[in-house]
């Protein structure tokens, strides 16, 4: 028996992988849809054997039996009735088997199949018995705790779990199903849900089923903000597609490991796979998502926050200059300079200088761009503010440290009179040069967002009182190009609610986007700094287009920096400044500052934007 408990799992904050469909593999190997596949725990058991040591093989930490439809009502339409308790023990025993000490063993329940009062006949004093009989073969066949899935209806998955409770202390996961708008056949929402199964008890509530991965990360996110029960997210290889007389989930492996990842980072501590994924599907995960902690996520409440009695927060135009032109409506400009992968500033500071001569308004210091070990942007901005005398603002990511360390950076920071923030959630490690490295995400953008909101009103995350309050002017980023438009400016939404005074957008390449985005946005928009990236080449051209998340850079621009790459590179360079020029004359009148990046350094580039 593993040496870890279910319960462990659970306690421990980290991300952990269920396996994938029993369903789908069974027919893959030749298993008519007309067979009871419950049965064959019984009739073939090294063939479902075989399937659960895949998983395990595959990176699985949880395996759930093969019992998705073995309660009294759905093995009854088989004669099998009679059989319930022994097809559940036996399929506890062989997952048991399979994993051996590198996995876990939750016993699967799935939903009678049979509408309960006051929508049908079945009374959930019946329906309790029926789960408790199925869950009694799973307990004696040694299962480590117990996921209930694919739910619809809260008032049955209450009675499973009740049956449940009623026999053991294991672990219970509670998983309900959703459909495409959203909201369960019953018309319960993901908060609703997440509210009744945090206020029954499960320790793990999430979703699995019925929608592909995209369709329920909004739903995650959605969960999140409403409960601090961990989350767990199952969902299948995408929408089936009728193929011949054939439904196909059609899902690639790598499109549910970018989505897995994602799910993760919206709150999901659990993660796995449903109809149509397979072992291929569960490794791919495993790889996408363990250089990815799961974030704790902290509410945005729509009450203002109060700050403790005798504690002013200071005014936005007096926290610092950066502030008070931003207060005032005024245009702003700045340019980003990388830190030093060395110890060496001089470099830092010599560019710095340059700006501060030419009046720029201030510099951004970014935090371990694409995940790469750089001198820490807290400490850069320091020497850039003390040496030099222009202001920053600090890329702050929340890849790197827990709250705690967040904490005692912010208080540092504040007490070193550094005022201006840009608060990122962070490129993960997998991405950069250590992918070996690991996450820690104990927060995203949106709740750390929120924490600095409450010091600056004198308060810390526990709602305690610090004293001064501190003065930081804050700043988030957004993204007019996302791939998912709708889930940026939900994000967006959140960030404002949170506290965030101004954002800043990735490198802008088609102000027509930006407009858009922008427009879809007024509701609730706050002053927004453009970013600007003077191309050097078509090779950066590329790499941008190809390489770099979250950053869109239209055929058009591609094809201009290839005709002028065929002049020569001072024509390429020419080029990428002029189509930079071209960025900020358009988008002026949209935004209020313009945050240029000097490519490779090359400040002077960075400097002729703005000529």
């Amino acid at each position: 028996m593993p040496e870890r408990t279910l319960r462990d799992l659970i306690a421990d904050r980290r991300v952990h992988l269920f396996d994938g469909a029993m369903g789908t593999m069974l027919y893959a190997k030749g298993v008519f849809i007309n067979v009871c596949y419950d049965e064959l725990n019984l009739k073939a058991p090294d063939l479902v054997q075989e399937i659960h040591q895949a998983y395990v093989k595959a990176g699985a930490e949880i395996l759930e039996t093969n019992t998705f439809g073995a309660n009294p009502v759905k093995l009854g339409h088989y004669g099998l009735v009679e059989e319930t308790y022994a097809i559940n023990r036996r399929a506890a025993e062989l997952a048991r088997a399979a994993a051996g000490t590198r996995a876990l063993v939750a016993g699967a329940i799935g939903p009678l199949g049979i509408r309960l009062e006051p929508f049908g006949e079945t009374s959930r004093v019946e329906a309790f018995e029926l789960f408790k009989t199925q869950a009694q073969g799973l307990l004696e066949g040694g299962v480590h705790g117990f996921v209930l899935e694919t739910f619809s209806d809260l008032d049955e998955i209450h009675e499973a779990l009740r049956a449940v409770r009623a026999i053991s202390d294991l672990p219970v996961f509670a998983q309900m199903t959703i459909q495409e708008d959203g909201a369960t056949a019953y018309g319960h929402d993901p908060e609703s849900l997440a509210r009744a199964l945090d206020e029954y008890g499960a320790d793990v509530i999430g979703l699995n089923c019925s929608v592909g991965p995209q369709g329920m990360l909004e739903a995650i996110e959605r969960m999140a903000r409403v409960t601090s029960r961990p989350l767990s997210a199952q969902p299948n290889a995408g929408l089936p597609r009728q193929v011949g007389d054939r439904k196909i989930y059609m899902a690639s492996p790598e499109y549910t490991g970018e989505y897995a990842k994602r799910l993760v980072e919206a709150g999901a501590r659990f993660v796995g796979g449903c109809c149509g994924t397979t072992p291929e599907h569960i490794k791919t995960v495993a790889a996408y998502v363990q250089s990815v902690s799961p974030r704790q996520i902290i509410a945005v409440s729509t009450e203002p926050v109060v700050a403790p009695t005798g504690v002013e927060p200071v005014p936005l135009g007096e926290r610092s200059r950066w502030g008070k032109k931003l207060a005032a409506g005024a245009f702003l400009t700045t340019v980003e300079i990388v830190p030093p992968r060395g110890v060496d500033p001089g470099a830092m500071l010599a560019g710095a200088r340059l700006l501060h001569d030419a009046g720029v308004d201030a510099i951004n210091v970014p935090d371990g761009p694409r995940a790469q070990s750089r001198m820490g942007a807290l400490m850069s901005a320091l020497l850039i503010e003390r040496e030099v005398g222009i202001e920053t603002v600090i890329h702050y990511c929340c890849r790197d440290r827990n709250l705690l360390s967040m904490l005692s950076d912010l208080l540092g920071a504040a007490a070193h009179r550094l005022r201006n923030l840009l608060i990122v959630t962070g490129d993960p490690p997998k991405m950069g040069p250590y992918p070996e490295a690991t996450g820690v995400f104990d927060i995203d953008s949106i709740g750390l967002t929120n924490l600095v909101h409450r010091l600056n009103h004198g308060l810390d995350p526990g709602n305690n009182p610090i004293g001064a309050p501190t003065a930081f002017v804050i700043g988030v980023g957004v993204n007019p190009a996302a791939v998912d438009p709708d889930r940026e400016l939900r994000r967006f939404a959140w960030k404002v609610d949170a506290g965030a005074e101004f954002a800043m957008t990735q490198p802008v390449f088609d102000p027509e986007q930006l407009e858009r985005f922008l427009a879809r946005a007024e509701g609730f928009r706050i002053p927004v700094i453009a970013g600007i990236w003077p191309l050097v080449s078509l090779r950066n051209a590329e790499f941008l287009a190809n390489e770099v998340p979250g950053v869109s850079v239209p055929a058009e621009v591609i094809g201009r920096m290839r005709r002028a790459q065929e002049r020569g590179k001072e024509a390429a360079l020419a080029e990428g400044v002029a189509i930079a020029r071209e960025m900020l004359q358009r988008i002026r009148p949209m935004v209020q500052g313009a945050q240029v990046s000097a490519p490779f350094g090359r400040v002077p580039v960075a400097l002729e934007v703005f000529a």
